[in-house]
């Protein structure tokens, strides 16, 4: 990859970095400096990097230091072992884009994430499991569970609407 092409990845993809990594940890600064250490881990190898798969390394890149930060601060907890009636939600509200930006803030990290990847960012169940380190099975129950997850807390579009 030459310099030229460090630089129009910067112009290219920094936007949908830093949207993913945002959406994930809610903490403006905190995606700053995950999507810098992501471009500085990118000139470090810039050499060995190829321009036409710069994107997925970019994600890849991301979405583990994005996970390191997750880990080093305190553990969430989870849904799986709760009955979808304890955290469903049944009050009417109109704004169906901040109610579904509060439903994907309850999910666990990685159900999160692989759902942003797929439904924010339009990446293949490959390229997600090549980005998260998961199998292309774990990837796609990861995002049914989400899903589920989703829809019962949301509720039916009559309620929300």
């Amino acid at each position: 990859m030459t310099i030229e092409e460090y630089n129009e990845s910067v112009t290219r993809y920094s936007d949908g970095l830093y949207r993913f990594v945002l959406k994930n940890i809610k903490d403006q600064e905190q995606a700053r400096d995950i999507i810098q250490d992501t471009y500085e881990k990118l000139w470090m190898k810039v050499s060995e990097v190829s321009a036409l798969k710069v994107k997925s390394y970019l994600f890849a890149i991301a979405y583990h230091t994005m996970i390191d930060v997750i880990r080093k601060e305190s553990r969430k907890d989870t849904f799986d072992g709760l009955p979808p009636v304890e955290h469903a939600h049944t009050d009417q509200y109109s704004d169906l884009q901040e109610l579904l930006s509060v439903a994907i803030e309850k999910l666990p990290e990685t159900q999160r994430s692989v759902i942003l990847l797929r439904d924010y960012e339009g990446y293949s169940y490959n390229e997600i499991s090549e980005i998260t380190g998961l199998s292309e099975a774990q990837v796609k129950v990861y995002i049914y569970r989400g899903r589920v997850f989703l829809k019962n807390y949301i509720g039916s579009m009559e309620s929300v609407i």
